[in-house]
């Protein structure tokens, strides 16, 4: 028997178990393939070493992100990337959140004929996307954080789970890529200052597509950190990728400022081209959908 007190963690529970229910319910009616949500799983991450669950978005609620949790980035934004992120781009619907890369042709509304900014000089729009981000609204200093999604991996494409420090310009407040994909290879990343302002040290590990099985791709796979006071470890399906000490992540500008010692926000965006991204081809299938099962952050007890 499992008593829930009554108390938010056991409301995050009790939407988990609620998501469990939904998902069992639809697979049994459509006959399609739902996301394998196991409860005697989501108990075993609650307690495993010593955590708690202390936040989760289980996207259970169909429309718009929940935006209690989630704020939206608009426009052009980085990376000399092909996409221009909108809100309209990311809707949950049947327990997921889907982030959807699509084709367009639009006016961009911040075009300057002649201009010499790539955000500037594109006279038209030609892929739309959505980046969602937790600053100002939840932030969280150590902590496993945890998500289970299905990435697309065609040419170009290019979406992430990631992290960034509440203080200091980028990249002196810390990187975290729990979860990248482009050009073929899962990547784990972390990234820390150099004395060169907006020069990152990366520490970087890559795995490649093809080493995986054919059928990789097609499946839901969980992407996690366990970050606390000496190291951060990033793992996907339980696999270590990558594992920094802290005591490596100090900013190298004689700041003495290690931002991995302060609270991190969340990042769920999927990105297209650009600097790392590669070129679309003629392969490369529009909608393309990035579906995110949940995303869900432990601390210790």
């Amino acid at each position: 028997m499992i008593i829930l007190h009554a108390d938010k963690h056991s409301h995050l529970i009790y939407t988990m178990m609620q998501k469990i229910v939904i998902t069992a319910v639809l697979a049994c009616i459509l006959g399609v393939s739902q996301p394998d949500v196991s409860f005697g799983q989501v108990a075993k991450n609650i307690t495993n070493a010593g955590y708690k669950l202390v936040w989760a978005d289980e996207f259970n609620k169909n429309g718009t992100p929940d935006t209690t949790n989630w704020k939206f980035e608009n426009g052009f934004q980085r990376n000399h990337e092909l996409q221009w992120y909108q809100a309209e781009n990311a809707n949950c619907k049947n327990g997921l959140l889907v982030i959807e890369v699509k084709k367009t042709n639009i006016k961009n509304p911040n075009y300057i004929a002649g201009s010499t900014n790539w955000k500037t000089n594109r006279e038209f729009i030609t892929y739309t996307s959505s980046s969602l981000n937790t600053e100002h609204k939840r932030s969280w200093k150590y902590g496993r954080f945890e998500m289970r999604a299905r990435i697309p991996v065609d040419a170009g494409l290019w979406p992430a789970f990631w992290t960034l420090g509440i203080d200091k310009p980028w990249p002196s407040n810390g990187e975290i890529d729990i979860m990248e994909y482009y050009d073929h290879k899962i990547l784990a990343n972390i990234a820390c200052g150099t004395a060169r302002p907006y020069k990152a040290k990366w520490y970087s590990k890559t795995v490649p597509l093809d080493s995986l099985g054919a059928n990789w791709s097609k499946q839901f796979h969980t992407w996690r950190m366990d970050w606390d006071e000496n190291a951060i470890a990033l793992y996907v399906d339980d696999r270590l990728l990558n594992k920094v000490e802290l005591k490596d992540l100090v900013n190298q500008d004689g700041s003495n400022f290690n931002p991995f010692m302060q609270p991190h926000y969340v990042l769920l965006n999927m990105a297209l081209g650009g600097d790392n991204g590669g070129e679309p081809t003629s392969a490369t299938q529009f909608p393309a959908k990035y579906e995110i099962d949940y995303v869900r952050v432990y601390q210790k007890k």
